[in-house]
């Protein structure tokens, strides 16, 4: 198949987790707090205006990696915009309500970014040695940890983890 240089190349389709928990009107407030416009705001983050204004609308959530740069901006930690409280948390929340990617915290806690993923759909199975690695790369207890991949393994069926 020979494709012409005039058209638009196929590209890869990128699938990314819809951010659980994510609170709108939290959002927004935290931005009014800082008396930051949503014009200002996306230049100091470096993404597009229309993406906060989406954010703020409801019409879509934030990826990890461009919360965590809005929210460095606004000097405010990411869990003031997740409404899932810390008994009620999966391993991917624990991991967004530090701003990292699932390739970012794999390599934090030095295991495979495919075994990660297995471990936050709670298709894998959790080791010791991983629990204990994950939660210290997220600053919290492989307790907390095990009990937030309980949770994952025990979430009704057709709910995302």
């Amino acid at each position: 198949m020979t494709l012409n240089p005039y058209e638009p190349r196929p590209r890869p389709r990128m699938t990314r987790r819809v951010l659980r928990g994510f609170n709108p009107q939290s959002f927004a407030a935290a931005r009014h707090r800082h008396g930051i416009s949503v014009s200002d705001l996306a230049r100091a983050a470096d993404i597009a205006p229309a993406t906060i204004f989406n954010w703020e609308a409801g019409k879509g959530t934030p990826q990890v990696d461009l919360l965590a740069r809005v929210m460095k901006v606004l000097n405010t930690p990411i869990v003031d915009v997740i409404d899932i409280t810390a008994d009620q948390r999966y391993p991917g929340d624990w991991r967004i309500t530090k701003g990292m990617t699932q390739p970012e915290l794999a390599a934090a806690a030095q295991i495979p970014t495919t075994t990660l993923k297995g471990i936050e759909r709670a298709d894998a199975n959790l080791s010791e040695a991983n629990a204990a690695k994950l939660a210290a790369a997220l600053g919290i207890t492989a307790e907390e940890y095990r009990a937030a991949y309980q949770r994952a393994r025990q979430r009704p069926a057709g709910t995302t983890a």
